[in-house]
């Protein structure tokens, strides 16, 4: 799956030369990040203008449709995380609101699918890891700050100071007992 400055997002295959499927064609905001749910059959794209659009992967058509796209964030989304298999995402970006980072229920109407915002991240969160073991969101943010969330209970658990600059990356072991951040710096 790629996706590029220009909005475009398509898909190859590892044997062939050509792509399979434009699920995007350029003229849309930037790509800011995209994922594979686990089990291979949705991706989601993430984009600069603040929506999150989900494919059904296995499409027959050159260029299908998103069967699910809304703004998450009035700025921008910048990262995101399928929880459970695709029916619940956590977004990560920069609202008006400093509801940076917030818990979504794709079967619920695009009225009513926000489960829980966070205010967190005044100038906005970067990126985003789900600990699926502990049930646990970590995010970072553009002043360099981490926050660990407990997504059952809805609530902030940790905030920490780990970087002077944005943190750009958040990487968790297999094991989650660890998790590392890289910075802008």
């Amino acid at each position: 799956l790629t996706g590029a400055q220009d909005g475009s997002v398509r898909m190859f295959e590892w044997t062939r030369p050509q792509q399979l499927v434009c699920f995007q064609q350029a003229g849309n905001a930037r790509v800011t990040r995209m994922y594979f749910n686990s089990q291979g059959n949705k991706c989601g794209v993430a984009d600069g203008e603040g929506f999150l659009s989900i494919w059904q992967v296995n499409q027959t058509t050159s260029n299908p449709k998103p069967y699910l796209s809304w703004q998450c964030h009035s700025k921008t989304t910048s990262d995101f995380a399928f929880i459970t298999s695709s029916s619940l995402v956590a977004t990560s970006g920069q609202s008006n609101d400093n509801r940076n980072v917030c818990l979504w229920d794709t079967l619920v109407s695009s009225a009513n699918n926000l489960i829980h915002a966070f205010t967190c991240h005044d100038h906005g969160a970067t990126v985003l890891q789900y600990a699926p073991k502990h049930q646990l969101l970590i995010s970072g943010g553009r002043k360099g700050c981490i926050c660990i969330f407990d997504i059952r209970q809805r609530q902030i658990l940790y905030t920490f100071q780990a970087h002077e600059s944005a943190v750009k990356a958040l990487a968790l072991d297999p094991s989650e007992d660890y998790f590392v951040t890289g910075s802008a710096e």
